[in-house]
């Protein structure tokens, strides 16, 4: 089993409403080194390991995790999950 950990953002040419939003109240909060905040999703797979694993995972990306219109993804595949 490899655990496949899945980050998507928006792109960033897509407006953040709600890291816009974050961004503000951490300004009310005082701090004012906070430039910029993107809001994503990140996303845990337990998979079998396979020969095109990385196809498995960049399929499942396109079709279901990711709105690859707005937005981007990336993935990390570790070694062993032992249950």
């Amino acid at each position: 089993m490899k655990k496949v950990k899945v980050f998507i953002t928006l792109k960033e040419s897509v407006l953040d409403p709600q890291g816009q939003a974050v961004k503000e109240s951490l300004h009310n909060m005082a701090y004012q080194n906070v430039k910029d905040v993107r809001i994503g999703k990140y996303i845990e797979l337990e998979m079998e390991d396979a020969p095109n694993l990385e196809e498995e995972i960049e399929a499942l990306c396109d079709k279901l995790l990711a709105n690859t219109v707005i937005e981007n993804y990336r993935y990390v595949i570790e070694e062993e999950v032992h249950s």
